[in-house]
């Protein structure tokens, strides 16, 4: 995507496989319900249930927040603070402002409870200043920080990406765009207990940017700051190499080994944990992989890609809703990403323990993941193969939590 596309309202990236699994889910629980199974489940989830909001930034800046989404009927809009959805009137061209939808946020060491309705979207939050959002007859425009006109530029924000529907919710901290205002995400459950994640290890969020600084090739230009030089945010790897911040040889040398190694060895692709005899098997012949099954068949192939098909796991890596070429694309992905194609021939790599070794790698992905509490994060579109992202979901959610983090 050029750095100065408008951005249109879309399903999150970093959501897509989850909600694979979210529609999966909600048709096993139809399924029950007809076969006389589980008194109706469906029910279990309300059409809206609480956000609890808590500000512990320590700033003393207003706070924004915003509910967006698309609604199960497919309608794009926004929520206010009780949870009504609101469809957004048509756009135009060039995009017209967006109704304000921003919903007053607690302040420092507050607390604020708000509903979010059934939605596939996102929960976004600003410091001082509201987003500009904008419509044009194409959907919504969010903030696209990797345009130096974005009206957003220079507003310190993020977001969290959130499915919420009669099969229960998932709700992430994200760093697939970019690395930011820091937060965690969490969720009551119906026995009373707290599942949580997406929390920074002290000092983490300047940590982040101290190794991106530190990190030879190129990767401190992913930093952005305000003209006063107050750090915003890191953009992601993809987007610094669109914007020419990163290089865009920045992992040939990996790429180059990876395709010299499987010329001779055979690449062994499991891409379902739960189907381990499902197996597929790649070699690389001349600018291209073939991935094989077990019948020798060739069921798939993948040009030699590029530091931004690795980054964005598109393009070369295109890894469409399907049963065979996207599963193994998202695999091929974790691993260039991860760098662990090299130090071991049977993909995925389950454990964490050889990730982001090499010295060419997604280091925006290692800085973050060191930092984080849990170790978990989603710092690029498919982290959640081997469930290294940081995700939370319940089927029968009480109450959903987010908590604005200290930036020191």
């Amino acid at each position: 995507m050029s750095p100065h596309t408008a951005r249109r309202w879309r399903v999150p990236t970093l959501t897509r496989p989850r909600l694979l699994a979210s529609a999966a889910a909600t048709a096993l629980v139809a399924t029950l319900v007809s076969l006389g199974g589980p008194a109706d489940a469906r029910a279990a989830v309300p059409a809206t249930i609480p956000l609890s909001l808590t500000n512990n930034s320590g700033r003393a800046d207003a706070v924004h927040v915003y509910v967006l989404g698309t609604s199960p009927e497919g309608r794009q809009g926004w929520a206010d603070a009780s949870g009504t959805f609101h469809a957004w009137p048509a756009g135009g061209n060039p995009p017209t402002p967006a109704p304000d939808a921003s919903i007053p946020g607690p302040a420092a060491g507050q607390s604020k409870t708000i509903r979010i309705p059934k939605l596939s979207g996102r929960i976004y939050f600003s410091y001082g200043q509201k987003l500009d959002f904008r419509l044009t007859t194409g959907g919504l425009v969010q903030p696209a920080v990797q345009n130096p006109n974005d009206p957003n530029r220079n507003i310190l924000f993020n977001w969290s990406e959130y499915t919420l529907n009669d099969a229960g919710i998932w709700l992430n901290s994200t760093q697939v765009d970019m690395f930011s205002a820091p937060y965690s995400v969490g969720v009551q459950r119906a026995d009373g207990g707290v599942t949580s994640t997406g929390k920074l290890k002290a000092g983490g969020y300047t940590g982040v940017f101290q190794a991106l600084r530190a990190q030879s090739g190129g990767w401190s230009g992913l930093i952005q700051t305000r003209p006063d030089g107050t750090v915003l945010r890191a953009l992601a790897p993809l987007y610094g190499v669109e914007t020419g911040a990163l290089p865009r040889s920045v992992m040939d040398d990996y790429i180059n080994r990876v395709w010299q190694r499987y010329a001779t060895t055979t690449l062994t692709v499991t891409p379902f944990g739960d189907r381990p005899s499902v197996k597929y098997f790649g070699r690389v012949s001349g600018d291209v992989m073939n991935f094989t099954d077990g019948s020798g068949a060739t069921v798939t192939s993948f040009r030699k890609p590029d530091a931004d098909s690795v980054f964005g796991c598109h393009r070369l890596l295109d890894a469409p809703n399907d049963a065979v070429r996207g599963p193994i694309s998202r695999t091929l992905c974790a691993g260039f990403n991860r760098s662990t194609l090299l130090v071991n021939a049977q993909q995925p790599d389950g454990s964490s323990t050889n990730f982001y070794k090499d010295g060419v790698t997604n280091h925006y992905a290692r800085a973050i993941h060191e930092r984080m509490a849990d170790g978990k994060a989603y710092a690029f579109a498919f982290d959640d193969v081997g469930n290294h992202e940081s995700l939370v979901h319940d089927g029968n959610p009480q109450q959903a939590r987010m908590s604005l983090d200290p930036l020191n």
